[in-house]
Parts: C-alpha cells; structure tokens; sequence
C-alpha cells in the first residue's frame, strides 16, 4: 500500500472553489454595485438558461433556488395534488417523497434494480392505477435508470414522466443527456454536484412551453414576469440568484474538464476494484453508456467494517440513505401496509461511497484504492 498522506482524505472536498476565489470575489462586487440593483433573476440568470439549454438541447431551461424545489415546481407544474399517486423510488433521497407529499398527492413506492440501484420500470409499472398521475424515476450514484423503458412506459400507460437528474448532470444515455428524457428533468448545484456552486440552486429542464411558463410563473410567487404584483398562481419564492448566475456562466467553460477527471478517477477505482467481487465487494464497471461520475459507491455486507477501515487510514467515506424511504419515519405512514421492497433494503444495507472530486490528486486516488484492496485482503485473511 501506498504512503498514508498527510492529512485525512475527506469525502467532501474543502477547496473545491479555491482556485475561483478571486473569481467569485469579483462577481460579488460587480453585482453588488452594478447600476441596475437586480440581484434576483436577472439578464446573468437569463443567460445561464440559454447557455445550459443549448448545451444540451433542451426547448427550456428554468432556473431556481434548488434541486428540491425544481421538483417541487414540476409537480405544481403538472396539477399533481389531492387524490393523485406518484410513482417513486423506494431508495433515495428524501425529496422523491417529500415533495410529493407536499404537493398533497401520495407517493407510491416502487423496488429498484439490484444492480442500478434505480427504481425498477416493471416494478413501477406494477404500481400504476387509475389515480397515478406521474412517474417519478431518479438517476443514483453513477448510473442513470432506464429511461428508454420509462420513456416507453409513460407513454403506454398515459401518465407524465419526471426525471430526477438532480445529480447527472454530464451523462448521457443512448446519447441523449441526462434530464432530456422525461417530460421535464432538474439538475441541482448544491456544493458536491458535478456542476454543483457555493450556495442552492437548481434548474428545471423541459421541452414543454406550456410546461415551462408555469414554471417560470410559479418560481416567483405566480407573477408571469411582466405584470408585477399580478398573481396568476399560487406560486413559491423559489428565485435564482445573480451572484451565483454569473459564477455558474464562468464555471461553465471549465466543466467539461472537470467531468473528464472525475470520470478519469471513477475508471481508475473500476479497474482496481474488478477483481474484488469474488472478496464480497461489487464495484460499477468501467465506462459505459449512461454513466455518470457523481458520487463512487460499491456494495459490500462489511461495510461498517470497511468504513471503520478506511477512517483508520485517514479515508473519509460516506453512507447515502442507510434506510429505504418506506422505512423512514417521515414517509412510513405512506407507504403500503405489508409492502416489501427487498433490493431497496439491501442497497440501503450494503452502500457506501468513496471520495470523488476533480481536485483529488492522483496520490490520494490511488491512497483510496490501496486502502480499499487492503481491507479485502484482510477479510479474506480472516474467513
């Protein structure tokens, strides 16, 4: 194993915006004293809907103030209230049911793939009755769900498609990107996202017109953007900002490298970790079509091993949802009596996350790998 380095690896990065810190400086001063006062949806917001709908050749962007609220919007978007179901993973954050259940209407959760980890098209489409209004199918980790059999099933069974994208920004499936594929998708730019700023935001991604003026409408508290003080809808304060607008146009130039190191670190982990699944520990694959480098998450039945291994090293790991969503006290009432969700429980048994950021250093991701194979090592040394 490599030398331990120096310091503790820590899962989230600290400087991630260190090198944009004049930057960024810079924009704040601009826009706090720029002639117009405008420090909410303004030309700079307006410019970085352009820009991330023609990068991706969507008919429209719609930026707001976070990844949850983009889906709370589509929802409000598409009517789904009281009396209304919508299909959700039974795995994943808390928003999938949250924002559902805000909106009145009840979430209904579906198993996902054991080997996706997204919620699983013939499991959803089980779950569709006269009262679903929408399906809502959430890309995880590094891999996209399959969208082609969403796309296919919404429209066989007539019911809207979200796509959760929060996370995939940089992916593509069958050379579509991410987000394009349901009626609307979302990105979101919290810190740690692929695209992600220093403070909330998020945009709504569609190709529907009639989609996105309600949208644009409910973002700002139902006003529709020329006539203030007139409410169309009862809307959300939900308003992107100024400063971070520009800060995103000026990252953008930079994200495509950004994305080419994460993937490069995510192939690099693949390649050391294939022989380890005959140890217990189930790596994603190199490469392939609809992958995306977020968030680098094997399974294992040791993980709390492994994560007390690694944090003995100096390796900052991380657990995402260490409970499925039915088993969460906020949503359990919800949730079917009896319902079984086997793939979600064990991913939420068996997942854990290593660091992954374009700023690790080719030391450090090789640190992680060593660290990891070692663990390994040992287990098997021991059974």
């Amino acid at each position: 194993m490599t030398a331990p380095p120096v310091a503790t690896i820590p899962f989230f990065s600290p400087d991630l915006f260190e090198e944009d810190r004049e930057a960024l400086l810079h924009i704040v001063h601009a826009v706090g004293t720029g002639r117009d006062q405008k420090f909410i949806l303004g030309e700079r917001t307006a410019r970085l809907e352009r820009a991330l709908a023609a990068r991706i050749g969507a008919g429209d962007v719609v930026a707001c103030s976070s990844g949850t609220s983009a889906l709370t919007l589509v929802l409000a978007a598409m009517d789904v209230g009281p009396g209304d179901e919508v299909v959700v993973p039974a795995f994943g954050c808390a928003p999938l049911a949250a924002t559902v259940i805000d909106a009145g209407a009840r979430p209904v959760f579906a198993d996902i793939d054991p080997v996706r980890l997204t919620v699983d098209p013939a499991a959803a489409e089980a779950l569709i009755t006269p009262r679903t209004r929408a399906l809502l199918a959430a890309h995880m980790f590094s891999v996209m769900a399959d969208m082609p059999a969403f796309r296919a099933l919404a429209d066989r069974r007539g019911v809207r498609l979200i796509e959760d994208s929060a996370l995939a920004q940089g992916g593509r499936l069958r050379g579509r990107p991410a987000g394009r594929w349901g009626d609307a998708g979302l990105y979101s730019f919290v810190q740690v996202k692929t695209f992600g700023m220093p403070g909330e935001g998020g945009v709504v991604i569609t190709d529907d017109v009639g989609l996105a003026a309600d949208v644009r409408m409910l973002r700002n508290h139902g006003q529709d953007g020329v006539h203030r003080f007139v409410h169309h809808r009862i809307g959300h304060n939900s308003r992107f900002d100024e400063v971070m607008a520009a800060f995103q146009l000026y990252r953008l130039a930079g994200l495509d490298d950004r994305l080419a190191r994460r993937a490069e670190i995510c192939a690099y982990y693949s390649r050391r970790f294939a022989p380890l699944a005959e140890r217990g520990l189930t790596a994603p694959p190199e490469g392939g079509d609809g992958r995306f480098p977020y968030v680098y998450t094997v399974l294992t039945d040791d993980r709390d091993a492994l994560d007390a291994h690694l944090a003995a090293h100096g390796v900052t790991a991380h657990v995402y949802y260490p409970r499925p969503l039915p088993a969460q006290p906020a949503f359990a009432p919800y949730a079917r009596p009896g319902g079984s969700w086997p793939n979600a429980e064990s991913a939420a048994r068996r997942t854990i996350s290593l660091p992954l950021y374009p700023n690790l250093t080719d030391a450090q991701v090789e640190y992680i790998a060593d660290t990891v194979c070692a663990f390994t090592d040992v287990r098997r040394g021991t059974r």
